[in-house]
């Protein structure tokens, strides 16, 4: 039904509210001016449709006179516990100008409960990641509940970070703080050493410097007591910075009771402190006069992001210098040699020059030309990539010290780092490093980078260059100001991993691809080599067998042509077959060949047996091959003596011969 033209729009908006339980005026108003501020469009685009929609054959006048109809009565339906009050009670509730005049008078059947909208949280806790999905309805601290049970952290001692709102009560509503369907948070646990369970373990090894102290410490204007443990390696200092950020209460603001006379230095450790082993009770409050100047305890300068306005004001309050309070008066030298001909060796100057002024507690920053670590970062596997992280600092902005020492010194922000950015740092305080950064900048980048650096002032450095590596070029994603908070950094580097990750996943299908197709035409080209390394095989084999062919045809050949030289030449070394009618004796014989044929010769009968042998050799049986045999009584006369005559040998004066093939 289209809303009657006349009607005013807070009414409209009025029974929008009234009819779906949004409280949020802003998104209401969205609503309706996406549906032309058309009331039961709105509310049926609200209202899944599968759960039911509002009928548009209801007029306004009608729904006030008539609210079930002339003939109907209503159903009675119970409202159930998350449904908005103005739902559950419109069957019973008279219309008036303050509430809805349009949705309690439409049928209970054709308003729907609302479902609850749900929302995700990814919590990042040190090393782990835990996935959160509840809805908007319910409260903060159920998410406690929940990572209570994945982390094994009891819930009153997380501290839940990443709210764009600032830091919330576990009372408070999610629908309230008007969160979007994704949001990533992350858990601190101040009250937990990082290492307690890996120093309890060593605390039994002899030494002092693997034992563990229990530091008890009051504080006094909060009426509360931190049980912390800390390993006997740790400073003075470094314990201050700890409760600095528990209390909110800055190092140089920091009044002490329980140190023994012992503990002179800050720099000093637990273990050569002199406090009582294993527990020890402190006290700590806020001073009410500025701390001694001590230009030496640089490293004192510890400020948290929540209370970094706070300190800013009090630092003209109590008569500190601004120089002081950032901690530029006890640079003793640059972070950056200017003009270094080498890019490692600036780098490794910057690296020591940092942990000197800020601790060891810091990213690992790539020692290398920013061309190596945009190729450590972008070049290698799909899954092996990280993000680039270009941190420029610059000395002579008010904002470095408080950015290093809070953000960069951060454990939770050095932990996120080191596991996925390669992290690269120069120094631009100097005209020439700056110069050569944009060169560099303008050759990896493009211009369009190098003209966005030099548009930052002085004292809006230092900054933090958040680059993607892309198929084609590469993407500054973002560019993080010193003016910002550990909460909004670790949010704003999220935001980049969440861009990354999705690309990366992208390159990772892709690549996958690729390598199964290069796979494919490996497999294909291995098989097509050895199909031509077979084809060439068999041609060879079959060029090697009509080659021995060729050759013994040649041999065949030879031999039948000298046994046909022999043959000819015994031929023409017979004598001539004598006449029947000589007055010599004569012999006939009769030689049956294997083909079953019949030579017939006479001989004289003084012939020798080797012109009878050299007769049968010249008809191609050599005596070599063949025996000449008598048929009765069977006698090989091939083994006789040549010299005999065939008187001699019994084959006169005829005698019937056959040849057989030797064996």
């Amino acid at each position: 039904m289209a809303s009657d033209s006349n009607m005013d729009r807070e009414m409209i908006l009025a029974d929008f509210q009234a009819c779906t339980g949004i409280d949020n005026i802003a998104e209401a108003i969205t609503l309706l001016e996406l549906n032309n501020w058309d009331l039961v469009a709105a509310i049926n685009g609200v209202i899944p449709q599968e759960n039911g929609i509002l009928q548009s054959n209801f007029s306004s006048e009608a729904s006030q006179t008539e609210p079930y109809g002339p003939h109907s009565q209503p159903e009675a339906t119970a409202p159930t516990p998350s449904a908005p009050p103005s739902t559950a009670s419109s069957s019973s509730s008279p219309p008036s100008s303050s509430s809805s005049a349009f949705c309690p008078a439409l049928p209970s059947r054709h308003i729907v409960e609302r479902q609850p909208r749900m929302l995700n949280f990814r919590v990042e806790y040190r090393q782990r990641s835990v996935e959160v999905v509840l809805d908007e309805s319910s409260a903060v601290g159920e998410i406690k509940n929940i990572l209570e049970t994945e982390l094994q952290v009891p819930a009153s001692k997380m501290q839940l970070k990443g709210w764009k709102s600032g830091d919330v009560s576990d009372s408070t509503a999610l629908r309230s703080l008007h969160l979007p369907k994704n949001n990533s948070l992350y858990v601190l646990t101040p009250d937990i050493a990082p290492s307690a369970s890996t120093s309890q373990s060593s605390s039994a090894q002899q030494g002092t410097s693997d034992q563990n102290y229990l530091l008890i410490i009051s504080h006094r204007e909060a009426q509360r007591d931190y049980s912390l443990n800390f390993p006997a390696s740790k400073t003075i200092q470094e314990v201050k910075r700890n409760i600095s950020d528990l209390t909110n209460i800055p190092v140089r603001h920091q009044q002490w009771d329980g140190w023994p006379a012992s503990a002179t230095n800050d720099t000093m450790t637990l273990a050569a402190s002199g406090i009582s082993y294993p527990c020890h009770h402190l006290s700590v409050c806020r001073r009410s006069s500025p701390a001694p100047d001590q230009t030496d305890e640089c490293t004192d300068v510890h400020m948290v992001s929540d209370s970094e306005g706070d300190d800013f004001e009090d630092a003209p309050e109590f008569g500190v210098d601004e120089s002081e309070v950032f901690g530029s008066s006890c640079r003793k030298s640059p972070m950056m040699p200017e003009n270094s001909e080498n890019e490692g060796d600036a780098l490794l100057h910057f690296t020591a020059e940092f942990s000197r002024r800020y601790g060891d507690c810091h990213p690992v920053f790539f020692i290398g030309t920013l061309e190596a670590a945009s190729q450590e970062a972008f070049y290698g596997k799909a899954r092996d990539r990280k993000l680039l992280a270009i941190y420029l600092h610059n000395d002579e902005s008010v904002l470095s010290n408080v950015f290093c020492s809070q953000m960069m010194c951060a454990d939770s922000i050095v932990s996120y780092l080191s596991q996925n950015f390669i992290t690269w740092a120069w120094d631009v305080t100097k005209e020439a490093n700056k110069a050569r950064l944009l060169t560099m900048c303008t050759r990896h980048f493009g211009s369009v980078v190098a003209q966005t650096i030099r548009t930052y002032k002085t004292d809006q450095f230092p900054l933090l260059l958040i680059v993607m590596g892309k198929r084609t070029s590469n993407e500054v994603l973002n560019v993080i100001q010193g003016n910002t908070t550990v909460d909004e950094l670790m949010m704003r580097l999220m935001g980049a991993m969440e861009i990354f990750t999705a690309q990366q996943q992208e390159d990772i299908k892709d690549e996958d691809e690729r390598e199964a197709r290069e796979m494919v035409k490996r497999e294909q080209d291995e098989a097509y080599r050895l199909s031509l390394e077979a084809d060439r095989k068999k041609r060879e084999a079959q060029e090697r067998e009509e080659a021995e062919q060729v050759r013994q045809e040649r041999i065949r050949k030879e031999h039948e042509d000298e046994r046909e030289a022999i043959r000819r030449s015994l031929e023409q070394a017979l004598p001539p077959e004598p006449n029947e009618e000589g007055a010599e004796p004569i012999s006939k014989l009769r030689i049956r060949t294997p083909s079953g044929e019949f030579l017939v010769r006479r001989f004289l009968g003084s012939c020798k047996l080797q012109v009878l042998f050299d007769f049968v050799a010249s008809k191609g049986y050599p005596s070599d091959e063949f025996k000449l045999l008598t048929t009765f009584p069977r006698r090989n006369i091939t083994q006789l003596d040549p010299a005999w005559n065939l008187m001699e040998a019994k084959l006169f004066p005829q005698e019937t011969l056959f040849l057989e093939a030797k064996e």
